[in-house]
């Protein structure tokens, strides 16, 4: 079963566009088509800064009382991503 089915087929070309932006970005040399003569690397960071750009890691901090010694506190940080 494949999950790489775009809901709405009208954002192809701006899939597309943007698959352009993000290889310009990363320094990949992309063209129109058949692009077989790419690196796992290179096809990869493509890959991976859309999926950064479209939803960001962020990072919740918060501050408690530390378990072991009274009167300390410690800050904990959380990382997370969105995804829809």
């Amino acid at each position: 079963m494949s999950r790489n089915k775009q809901v709405v087929p009208e954002a192809k070309e701006a899939m597309n566009r943007f698959k352009m932006e993000v290889a310009n970005e990363v320094g990949v040399n992309l063209k129109q088509g058949y692009n077989g003569d790419l690196t796992s690397k290179q096809a990869g960071s493509i890959g991976g800064q859309m999926v950064n750009n479209i939803c960001p890691v962020r990072t919740k901090i918060f501050t408690r009382n530390n378990r072991t010694l009274g009167g300390h506190t410690q800050k904990i940080g959380y990382e997370y991503r969105i995804v829809i």
